[in-house]
């Protein structure tokens, strides 16, 4: 009964461990696929202060209600999105930092500038930084926010990314601003080649001249290299498909 009992405690205890290292591999699989579509931004700092030196991917606010303080504040004050609501930046940490925080507008655009995972209080923290180039602001501020997603007891181990990828897109859509940009001068690159080959065949199209007192390399210039060529003394003929050329010391003296 004993060895039973203990080998019983010892499956118990096995399985525990397992279930611990299962969990964590998850939240790192997670953590990777969530860093993987949204990538961070590089912030630095140069003569004019903080300023990005490598950007992240570009998102859009799409709700507001997320506050956010300058850069060098030691304390976010972050809004809360569960149940699919987003509960604003608000209460005692609001009021502390009332002076020098703003609300994000809706369609303001945002950096990333991480993304905590953690499985045990079902939440994924996400902060973001402003892109001031984006949003028209100038000088540069680089007023950074945090949004909290909560969700229920136990669904980030068993969730699809995909599903936390649309939870976050409520607040935080990836902007296609650059695709829209790119497909922008696709077009235009293609309307120029358009253009160009439009242009090229209204000048094919163009009725060719050939006037008295032309050379022999003007005529050719012009129609082409000729069909037939007769040399009669000082008379030179070419003969093309409709017309023939008649040259009289080098020039044209005649067309048929």
């Amino acid at each position: 009964m004993r060895q039973a009992r203990f080998l019983l405690l010892a499956a118990a205890a096995i399985a525990t461990i397992l279930s611990a290292a299962v969990a964590g591999a998850q939240a790192v699989t997670l953590q990777e696929q969530l860093s993987a579509q949204y990538k961070t931004v590089k912030m630095g700092s140069d003569s004019g202060g903080i300023a990005v030196v490598e950007p992240g991917t570009l998102l859009a606010i799409q709700k507001g209600g997320v506050l956010s303080v300058p850069w060098k504040a030691l304390a976010l004050c972050p809004a809360k999105y569960q149940d699919n609501s987003l509960h604003p930046s608000a209460g005692f940490c609001a009021a502390m930092v009332k002076s020098v925080s703003k609300y994000y507008q809706v369609g303001d655009k945002v950096y990333p500038t991480k993304t905590d995972v953690s499985l045990d209080k079902a939440k994924i923290s996400f902060t973001v930084v402003a892109c001031d180039s984006c949003n028209g602001v100038n000088p540069p501020t680089s007023m950074k926010g945090e949004v909290v997603f909560q969700f229920a007891k136990g669904f980030l181990e068993k969730a699809n990314v995909g599903a936390i990828e649309d939870a976050i897109g409520q607040v935080f859509s990836i902007s296609n601003d650059d695709q829209q940009a790119q497909g922008g001068d696709a077009n235009q690159q293609q309307g120029g080649q358009q253009q160009q080959q439009s242009q090229q065949q209204e000048q094919q199209t163009e009725p060719q001249t050939v006037q008295l007192g032309m050379t022999t390399d003007q005529v050719q210039s012009a129609l082409g290299r000729p069909d037939k060529m007769f040399n009669v003394g000082a008379k030179q003929i070419f003969v093309y498909k409709d017309v023939k050329v008649t040259f009289l010391n080098g020039k044209v003296s005649d067309v048929q």
